[in-house]
């Protein structure tokens, strides 16, 4: 018994000094899974980038085109606030393919998760937030088009509202999304998900977590999906610099808990992807972001995935 865990060597890629986007934490996290208690039941999968083809389930094929020709305006890669240049265009397209990936694994033994995505303020055709394309939209579509899913719940936990996802996936009977995120975060123009709850500043584990043992029976009994994508988001967390919520590790564990466990009792598959967290400690960001996959491990142990 093993989990897969998706990642690539590509997810790390030079930045300009001055960007706000933690890119070490891609490679920190991966160190921190090779040294951990728990990395003999973890089975690393590399992803392939995805193709234009599958982008264009989610993008518009003119959007598409202009990221992989490396010819955004000025305008358009200020709003993603990350440099537009091959090697993160390849980051970007394997960070997609790796979602992908984590989905088809889970389909097949239950669990998986990817070491970058959620990538969630990526629209159809722009990008921002720091997402140039939106990895769980386009995987969402890839298991309702390509793998024949008829039902796909999104569920989303960065402290930064999924308004990309929330978006593309409008009116597509196929898909719920749901996004837990603070009130008062980016974006400033929020979307309409299916079902959005909006927490004050300052929320900590007790209320965070009730509302979500409140709210996920409903959207996972009502209807049953076949496939969960998880964005697991550690920005909720008191350390953020970005987050402004005030969740500690205990609860970042609980919730991963709740969410997991509950996909899994139900014998839903859940893929999981990392979303946002945002520190200059690359150290403490990984720890925060491998509670999620240490938790899948545990997991597909005791369920024998």
């Amino acid at each position: 018994m093993s989990l897969s865990v998706v990642h690539h060597s590509c997810y790390t890629v030079p930045f300009p000094p001055r960007n706000r986007f933690p890119i070490g934490k891609f490679a920190a996290l991966k160190a921190y899974l090779d040294r951990a208690p728990f990395a003999h039941r973890l089975r690393v999968v590399e992803p392939q980038p995805a193709c234009a083809l599958t982008l264009s389930r989610a993008h518009t094929a003119d959007y598409v085109a202009d990221v992989l020709a490396c010819r955004l305006d000025a305008a358009a890669v200020r709003r993603i606030g990350v440099p537009i240049m091959p090697s993160v265009v390849t980051r970007s397209t394997t960070a997609v393919g790796g979602t992908i990936a984590a989905v088809s694994a889970a389909l097949e033994q239950g669990i998986a998760c990817n070491t970058a995505g959620g990538s969630h303020h990526a629209h159809a055709g722009f990008g921002a937030g720091f997402c140039v394309f939106n990895d769980v939209a386009v995987a969402a579509c890839w298991a309702h088009h390509v793998a024949g899913l008829a039902h796909v719940l999104i569920v989303d936990l960065d402290v930064h509202q999924g308004d990309g996802t929330a978006r593309i996936l409008a009116g597509q009977d196929w898909a719920v999304t749901f996004s837990m995120h603070g009130a008062r975060n980016f974006p400033a123009r929020k979307a309409l998900s299916t079902l959005d709850i909006e927490l004050a500043d300052g929320t900590g584990d007790g209320v965070y977590l009730d509302h979500l043992e409140d709210t996920l029976p409903g959207l996972l009994d009502n209807p049953r999906p076949d496939l969960v994508i998880y964005l697991a988001g550690v920005d909720p967390h008191r350390d953020d610099r970005l987050g402004r919520l005030a969740l500690t590790d205990r609860g970042l564990a609980a919730r991963e808990h709740m969410v997991l466990d509950q996909c899994l009792r139900r014998g839903i598959p859940v893929a999981t992807v990392i979303g946002g967290g945002y520190a200059d400690d690359m150290a403490a960001l990984a720890r925060r972001h491998g509670i999620a996959i240490e938790t899948a491990s545990r997991l597909a142990e005791a369920y024998r995935l």
